[in-house]
């Protein structure tokens, strides 16, 4: 995950708690619901960018191991 998608993820998050909080202080549902979907969409774009990289890290091994080899 590059350093910018990092930062976009943790903004979104962050985002997405201040308006779950506001909605709960509040007491307005809909902006609560929508924090919280800001949260699990960061969270979930969190974890396809990791599996990202664990694939090109896989990717990477496999390519030295193959080049090692010819």
């Amino acid at each position: 995950m590059g350093f910018d998608d990092k930062i976009q993820n943790k903004a979104q998050d962050l985002t997405g708690r201040g308006k779950e909080a506001v909605g709960a202080a509040t007491d307005n549902e809909s902006l609560k619901s929508e924090g919280q979907a800001d949260q699990a969409e960061a969270g979930i774009k969190g974890k396809i960018e990791d599996l990202k990289d664990k694939a090109k890290e896989a990717k990477d091994e496999v390519t030295k191991k193959v080049n090692d080899i010819l």
